[in-house]
């Protein structure tokens, strides 16, 4: 024997579905009819449209349907579109000399080289330096913001570094320094005192006994790429040592393994993977960010 409870439906209720729960049951009433309507012209028009427009996906691709519609079509005719309109513009900052692209000398083509430049610097510059050219957290990414230039900062400068890259062996006009790795050459104790005497004279706390002592190391090892007074020399990309701009960190742990196991940073050459016009562009930009001399 079961327990059926009773349910409360009226004479006048319209038919049930025959569902109940606890005692609540399901009245079957029709969809209305509008929204049937909607419904099946939904339908009809999901067909349509995946026969007119690319819809099922196959092997190789999706079918094109019957109308030929292709957004990356459409994105290629905008492209084209615009390359159009700033023909002139990129031929003209491919014949001028950079320095004269400023605000005031010639606003229209200066603004394009920022504009152009920003966005070319954003796709293939700011996952080194950052999106604000500011540098990244790791060590040996340099920020472009600040006026220490291994190659130097003058836009044309800028335009080359960019162009040909730093050590990169497939371009034969890249920039090209390679520090000496003194592990073995020097002891430990030549190389503490080295370490001492270049936080000295970039005013950094260190001990003064091996720092003047150190110095004697710097200008038998280190003068002849970083000058007498460690200023550096962009001739040959050595570094400033008296600025506390690291690229790799300024701690006594830092400048010691520099010491005893140099570095060897590379940037790509952007000559070839980028049109003339995008590399004197993103010059311009980077120049004008600040750091540019």
């Amino acid at each position: 024997m079961t327990d059926q409870k009773e349910t409360n439906l009226l004479p006048d209720d319209p038919e049930t579905t025959g569902h109940s729960w606890d005692g609540i049951q399901e009245f079957n009433n029709p969809l209305p009819r509008w929204w049937l309507w909607c419904f099946y012209i939904s339908i009809v028009w999901g067909v349509i449209y995946t026969i007119a427009y690319p819809a099922w996906p196959m092997i190789s691709g999706a079918t094109p349907g019957l109308l030929g519609y292709s957004s990356r079509a459409l994105v290629a005719e905008d492209i084209a579109h615009y390359d159009a309109l700033n023909a002139d513009l990129r031929t003209q900052i491919t014949e001028v000399e950079l320095t004269a692209v400023t605000r005031d000398n010639m606003p229209e083509l200066y603004n394009f080289a920022i504009q152009g430049g920003a966005a070319t610097f954003a796709t293939w510059c700011s996952q080194c330096h950052g999106r604000g050219a500011n540098g990244v957290q790791a060590a040996g990414y340099p920020s472009l913001l600040d006026d220490d230039w291994l190659w130097g900062g003058s836009v044309e400068e800028i335009e080359a570094t960019i162009a040909h890259g730093i050590r990169t062996e497939d371009d034969p006009d890249t920039h090209w320094s390679e520090m000496t790795a003194f592990e073995g050459f020097l002891s430990d104790e030549e190389i503490g005192q080295v370490v001492n005497y270049v936080r000295r004279i970039s005013d950094q706390e260190a001990d003064a006994t091996l720092a003047a002592a150190g110095e004697n190391v710097f200008l038998d090892n280190c003068a002849a790429c970083h000058g007498d007074d460690a200023m550096g020399d962009r001739v040959l990309g050595a570094p400033n040592l008296t600025d506390r701009i690291w690229l790799f960190g300024g701690s006594a742990a830092a400048i010691e393994e520099i010491v005893r196991n140099s570095r060897f940073g590379v940037m790509p050459a952007w000559s070839g993977r980028l049109s003339d016009a995008e590399v004197r562009a993103t010059a311009i930009y980077v120049h004008s960010l600040g750091g540019g001399e």
